[in-house]
């Protein structure tokens, strides 16, 4: 059975960091693509940022020089450090591995970037 497990979400200022971490079981993570997309209340999922097979990293520009994306050391994990929070930023995180046959999704970790 393949889980994707979310942690680290939480209630931040804005400025503040936040780093999420994607635990998987079940699959190869590294032998997937990894990637982090996000939903606020009345809009659409959308990509944050994704980690290939080769390493090769994309992020949307909304998060672009704010946001990173990495694979643990164990090859199990993926993360995403998220610095200079905006309340934009605010929405549900959600885990995401997908390969040619499947795609796998965690059950999300809210972010919430007030004062």
């Amino acid at each position: 059975q393949v889980q994707l497990v979310e942690s680290g979400g939480g209630l931040v200022q804005p400025g503040g960091s936040l780093r999420l971490s994607c635990a998987a079981s079940g699959i190869r993570f590294d032998a997937y693509r990894a990637g982090w997309y996000r939903q606020a209340p009345g809009k659409e999922r959308e990509m944050v940022a994704v980690v290939l097979t080769t390493g090769i990293t994309h992020y949307a520009d909304s998060v672009k020089g704010r946001f990173t994306i990495s694979r643990g050391s164990a090859k199990n994990t993926v993360y995403l450090q998220m610095n200079s929070l905006k309340p934009e930023d605010t929405a549900v995180y959600y885990c995401n591995a997908q390969n040619t046959y499947y795609t796998y999704w965690g059950q999300g970790t809210q972010v919430t970037v007030s004062s």
